[in-house]
């Protein structure tokens, strides 16, 4: 595949990296921030809500999973709407998608920042400055590391996030032994309507691996590592979630955790775990891990929102400039900055409670159309190699359809009324930038039919 202008993408990423990649966004600062305040909706009842939404995204996921495989191309969801549907389409899926991956950045650079203060706090530690300011800076550095080179962006991502999930591992490790199960009796404190809120909240904690997809290119044997990496990815963060929320819940208990909201897991911590050498008490490594949880998620986007916008570029729905790899570092530079710029500006002056909600909208939208492609994809080319295809075709695109449509109907109506303003202004944008030459009418690249595969016996011969 040619890049015009520009040199090819560096295949640097394995699939482990690809794999952290999804994790690293998932596994954020949610399960953190939001297991007192679903317990607070359901009680008990939020570890049933966790799983929920772990079946629910589990539908979509496989979709992306079989797209990948057949559609190799960089811009995940972007990409697999524009071979399907026609162009506007095509654009008001990248527009919105490039928007919640740059607004989930400026989320996570603000989370870092407030949990990177609170570690010091633990510590007796006042660091001098305004929380915008570390948040600032976080993008700041992860879009240089992003913009000189995509294996060490991966790389970090990797070892981040598997720091994280040791210390989560330790929490859970310490908590199975503390749990108490009669913490979950009765279960429904709250009735079983109040699963549907609960999932509405914590959803967006299972956002993440679409990330996978976008770096497609980038990727060792894209066509088979990159749907592993999509379903490894959703299965281990589902039982990461299930194995944390169901100790918090059996050691503090539904309304202490309830009453504890947004700190929860490091008021948990503090019941049952012992104190660590350098590191201090169980609160402190929660935090810790707070710290690395925002940073990995953050990196995770800045790759993410890139690679759409280079994606959109290429396929000239964006200015051209956009869709080419750097002659010198292999990275998309100018999607990178464009990216990082908006992903800034929204740290300082954007409502973050509101946007976040918005972009929890938009990935509920870009998740129905995602799973509706797969099967137009399938009537369409119903011959084209699929090294993976999800399992009880059509009946898991249906559900995650009907799925997503069903949380999107608990989404407040301002929200709604943001999210047609937003794609209003996207539409303008569209129109000028048709009229400037700057954007042109060209197709999706012809979809490249993946190698045979070859075996042991063939190799040798």
């Amino acid at each position: 595949m040619s890049h015009p202008g520009g040199r090819e993408p560096s295949v640097s990423l394995s699939l482990l990296d690809a794999t952290m990649v999804g994790i690293g966004a998932m596994i954020g600062a949610g399960i953190f921030v939001l297991t007192g305040l679903a317990v607070d909706i359901s009680g008990p009842a939020a570890l049933l809500a966790f799983a929920l939404n772990g079946g629910v995204t589990t539908f979509t996921a496989l979709s992306y999973a079989e797209l990948a495989s057949a559609i190799p191309r960089n811009g995940g969801g972007y990409a697999y709407v524009r071979e399907v549907f026609s162009a506007p389409v095509a654009f008001v899926m990248g527009w919105t998608r490039w928007f919640t991956y740059m607004i989930a950045g400026s989320l996570y650079a603000l989370g870092f920042a407030s949990n990177f203060l609170e570690f010091g706090h633990i510590y007796g530690v006042t660091l001098p400055g305004q929380p915008v300011l570390y948040a600032l800076g976080a993008v700041v550095t992860l879009v240089a590391l992003n913009a000189l080179s995509t294996e060490a962006s991966g790389r970090g991502e990797t070892a981040i996030t598997l720091v994280k999930i040791a210390i989560l591992g330790v929490f859970v490790a310490f908590g199975l032994t503390a749990a108490d199960v009669g913490e979950f009796d009765p279960f429904f404190t709250e009735g079983p309507l109040s699963l549907l809120p609960a999932m509405g909240l914590t959803f967006i904690a299972f956002q993440g691996y679409d990330l996978i997809a976008t770096v497609t290119e980038e990727v060792e044997n894209p066509q088979v590592n990159i749907p592993r990496a999509i379903l490894l990815s959703v299965l281990v963060t589902v039982v990461v979630y299930l194995l944390v929320v169901f100790v918090a819940i059996g050691t503090l208990g539904a309304d202490a955790l309830a009453g504890a909201g947004e700190t929860a897991i490091a008021q948990a911590a503090e019941g049952f775990m012992p104190a660590f050498p350098i590191i201090g008490s169980g609160a402190a490594l929660i935090a810790f891990g707070a710290v690395f949880s925002t940073i990995s998620a953050l990196n995770a986007v800045v790759i993410g929102s890139s690679r759409v916008a280079f994606a959109m570029g290429r396929e000239r729905q964006l200015p051209a400039r956009l869709g080419r790899f750097h002659y010198r570092y292999g990275t998309p530079l100018a999607a990178i900055l464009v990216s990082a710029v908006v992903m800034l500006i929204a740290v300082v002056v954007v409502p973050i409670r509101i946007v976040g909600n918005l972009a929890s909208l938009f990935s509920l939208l870009g998740f129905i159309i995602v799973n509706y492609a797969l099967i137009r994809l399938r009537r369409r080319q119903p011959d084209l190699q699929r090294p993976f295809e999800v399992p009880f075709y059509p009946l898991t695109p249906i559900l995650g359809i009907a799925c997503n449509v069903l949380l999107g109907l608990f989404i407040d109506p301002f929200t709604w009324i943001l999210a047609i303003g937003w794609l209003l202004f996207g539409g303008g944008v569209y129109l000028l930038l048709s009229r400037r030459g700057d954007i042109g009418p060209s197709g999706p690249p012809e979809i490249q039919e993946p190698e045979p595969i070859q075996t042991a016996e063939q190799t040798d011969d």
